[in-house]
């Protein structure tokens, strides 16, 4: 996981195993061990009815590209009653804000799904550096499918500079240690620190769904 104190140069030197060889297996969630109870809960932007999962993450995260393979099929499966969003956090890097920016320009324009991919794409495999505002635009302006006047006027609009805000404060309402991680209905944090590798994460995610649903 890319936790806040790393560097992101440091971070890049090497990527953690994402699933460790596991104490997690065989036994039940439990919290404490599996998930951290927040003790207050966490804003909750999803509909009456809905369970909120937020994923925290960040573009600059080599870890978080790691996971992004093994969360997309996760978030196909999820049942209607779960509202899936993600949130960006504010550190990792030195751009925090410019790549919080960055994931709520492509979310106002209905492009977040198709993008999200191709940035860490850019960003891990390819190596490009989309550090800035001129340097995410120029991206921009290259990619076929993106309305770069769009994205340059959403980009440093009120409401996605409000969503960066807004996300900011709720990194910390979570006490989100690293990314990534994952929070689940304004109560629960779970992380591959706290369930023992990046996998069962997504299983205790599954399990606290269940939880919420129950009241």
């Amino acid at each position: 996981m890319q936790r806040r104190d790393f560097s992101l140069a440091a971070a890049s030197l090497a990527l953690l195993p994402l699933a460790s060889p596991s104490h997690a297996q065989g036994r039940a969630f439990k919290a404490g061990t599996d998930y951290i109870v927040l003790g207050k809960p966490a804003p909750v932007d999803a509909p009456a009815g809905k369970v909120e999962v937020i994923e925290f993450f960040s573009f600059n995260c080599p870890h978080c590209a790691a996971f992004e393979p093994k969360v997309e099929p996760w978030i196909k499966q999820l049942p209607p009653h779960v509202a899936f969003r993600r949130v960006p956090v504010p550190f990792v890097g030195n751009d925090t804000d410019a790549k919080a920016r960055f994931y709520y320009a492509l979310e106002a324009m209905g492009k977040a799904d198709e993008f999200v991919p191709k940035v860490f794409q850019a960003i891990h495999q390819q190596r490009l550096n989309l550090t800035g505002d001129a340097a995410i635009q120029a991206w921009v302006d290259k990619q076929p499918g993106l309305d770069a006047k769009k994205f340059a006027e959403l980009f440093k609009s009120f409401s996605v500079v409000g969503k960066a805000k807004r996300a900011a404060q709720l990194t910390t309402d979570y006490q989100v240690a690293g990314v990534p991680a994952l929070g689940v209905a304004g109560r629960w944090y779970v992380d591959g620190d706290t369930a023992g590798s990046l996998d069962r994460a997504l299983q205790t995610v599954d399990f606290l769904v269940t939880e919420a649903r129950k009241g």
